[in-house]
């Protein structure tokens, strides 16, 4: 029996990127642990991400250290449903230059394939998973933090998602 992929989403940088490009990103106020928080959002994403992951056969969930907050705050503005939160906060940092969200996901992802939509991945995250016992196939859709995602990089996502027997690993 085939694994069901995963989509994980980062927030900042990807689904609230740096700058407004678009009429169609709205300015929203969170509150997170007493701080006051500005972010960009484009609600048109949510029904992306919702096709893209239905039309594939995958699961979305979070990659964000908005962890659960991402559920709160996030997913009701993008109309998307409460997602899986890979919990990735209170790790000191980096063994070998991957970023800190890395090892978690490497554990999370318990061998099934997955695609990871973040602003902060590198060569060392791609050689983190690559060589990490129980990760399989993957692809890293680094997106741009100051325009955050785009259709190109979903379009990428569902054709590796679709053509996923073609190449074990991919970045």
């Amino acid at each position: 029996m085939t694994k069901r992929p995963l989509i994980l989403l980062d927030v900042d940088g990807v689904l609230n990127p740096a700058r407004r490009h678009s009429l169609r990103q709205r300015r929203h106020e969170c509150v997170l642990d007493g701080r006051s928080y500005r972010i960009l959002l484009d609600a048109r994403h949510g029904a992306k991400l919702a096709a893209l992951a239905r039309d594939t056969g995958a699961e979305l969930a979070w990659a964000t250290t908005w962890e659960d907050h991402a559920n709160a705050e996030i997913a009701p503005r993008l109309g998307l449903p409460a997602l899986p939160v890979i919990a990735v906060n209170g790790d000191p940092g980096s063994r070998a230059g991957e970023h800190f969200k890395t090892r978690h996901v490497a554990e999370y992802v318990a061998g099934r394939p997955f695609v990871w939509f973040d602003d902060g991945l590198g060569v060392p995250d791609w050689q983190y998973l690559k060589d990490h016992p129980g990760v399989g196939e993957f692809l890293l859709v680094d997106v741009e933090p100051r325009t955050g995602l785009t259709d190109a990089h979903l379009e990428r996502a569902r054709a590796w998602l679709s053509g996923r027997d073609a190449e074990a690993v991919d970045r």
